[in-house]
């Protein structure tokens, strides 16, 4: 079996949540005990940092990654989904894990895999954990697929768990309240390890602090720090307090991170660990920005950073998913704007027929176009050197550009 058709097996014969949405969902962890156990419980090998979150997850993953990279950790780090190459879920101080080494470890294990009915992700949480175990990493970055009760990755005893923030996403496989989605982010909390929540929301701290005082899990709110950061959202902010609160807790634990490591860490997250797709500048004539925020609170921070640049007409790539509320989203849209309306090449896009339909509800004006980059050509086409021009709506409509 060769390379790709190694990643078409992985991609084709198993569902997926990342292609086909509610239907890839297992809300049940006994596959990947399993498959761990098989392995031999590669995940008792090495220190870990879990985090959930509805936003920002990942980027936090990836700020903490930075600072241990900087501080000489050999740093795991797993995350999802990728936006260009799948070995981007896998990496270790940056570097992605190895065609040769996905290859062997489908290869070895694809029978049983197939036997016992591994998700797609859960194949990926046992390949992710083989491979840091196997290379013998110092600490691994985890970030959770999608809630975290039952995650997949679920079976790691952090030194620090994180709960970066709750939104309303997901809602068909979470809960409909913010509380009910709490609940199963706080899944990740361990017995007597620590917990910091980045964001502290009245509407779910008594959760967070009865299923911590529950477990002696100490609790900790992210305090507002100022690091500069090379990820420029201004929403980052609440993502470097995050993390700068997690390393704290693992210097007050015995691992050795200075300020300055710190400080080199922020800066240099893109060089350290390859993080696309974040307020990410494509071009700078005219100003073309792209970032994966696909939800209503990360969209009112996209918004509202938009509004704070200069321009003189705005165009808007856009592109959602199905299970997303499509008109919650809508409605923060900018109304001012020129839309162009698409789909991403994955059964989850939203028609984008349907998305304009939509969108006209909320006097959002534009038209449809075949496919993502036909979409970005079109407001390329029209655009002035004074526009500014913004990719998003969903990380697989900023996947098809990356």
């Amino acid at each position: 079996m060769t390379y790709q058709a190694c990643l078409d097996w992985l991609f084709c014969q198993l569902p997926m949540y990342q292609r086909s949405g509610e239907m890839a969902y297992k809300a049940d962890i006994g596959n990947i005990v399993l498959a761990s156990h098989r392995l031999g419980n590669p995940h008792h090998s090495f220190k870990s940092v879990h985090i959930a979150g509805t936003n920002g997850k990942g980027s936090t993953s990836h700020m903490i990654a930075s600072i241990l990279q900087e501080a000489g950790y050999k740093t795991g780090l797993y995350t999802s989904p990728h936006l260009v190459d799948f070995r981007e879920r896998v990496r270790i101080n940056g570097e992605k894990i190895t065609e040769d080494y996905v290859l062997q470890f489908v290869t070895k294990n694809k029978a049983w895999f197939t036997e016992i009915g591994m998700s797609f992700f859960e194949m990926t949480v046992a390949l992710a954990f083989d491979y840091f175990a196997h290379q013998k990493v110092d600490i691994a970055v985890i970030e959770t697929g999608l809630g975290g009760r039952l995650d997949s990755t679920n079976i790691i005893q952090s030194e620090v768990s994180v709960i970066t923030n709750i939104g309303l996403d997901h809602t068909a496989l979470l809960g409909n309240t913010v509380q009910e989605i709490a609940r199963e982010k706080a899944g990740i909390i361990k017995q007597n390890r620590p917990v910091v929540i980045g964001k502290r929301q009245k509407e779910v701290a008594s959760i967070f602090e009865s299923i911590a005082s529950s477990k002696q899990a100490p609790l900790h709110y992210a305090k507002a720090v100022h690091f500069e950061c090379d990820l420029k959202g201004n929403y980052q902010q609440e993502n470097i307090s995050t993390s700068y609160a997690v390393i704290k807790i693992l210097t007050q634990n015995g691992w050795l991170i200075s300020e300055e490591e710190c400080k080199n860490g922020f800066l240099n997250v893109q060089k350290n660990t390859s993080l696309l797709g974040r307020w990410t500048t494509l071009s700078n004539t005219p100003l073309t920005i792209c970032d994966t925020g696909h939800n209503a609170d990360s969209i009112a921070y996209i918004v509202k950073q938009l509004s704070q640049i200069p321009f003189d007409t705005l165009h808007i790539v856009l592109g959602v998913v199905k299970e997303k509320s499509i008109d919650t989203i809508l409605a923060l849209m900018p109304k001012e704007a020129t839309y162009y309306f698409c789909q991403a090449s994955i059964p989850r896009a939203l028609e984008a027929t349907a998305l304009k339909h939509q969108a006209h509800k909320h006097t959002l004006n534009g038209n449809t176009y075949p496919s993502v980059k036909k979409a970005l050509s079109a407001a390329q086409n029209k655009a002035i050197t004074t526009d500014l021009i913004f990719v998003g709506g969903s990380t697989f409509t900023v996947a098809e550009i990356l």
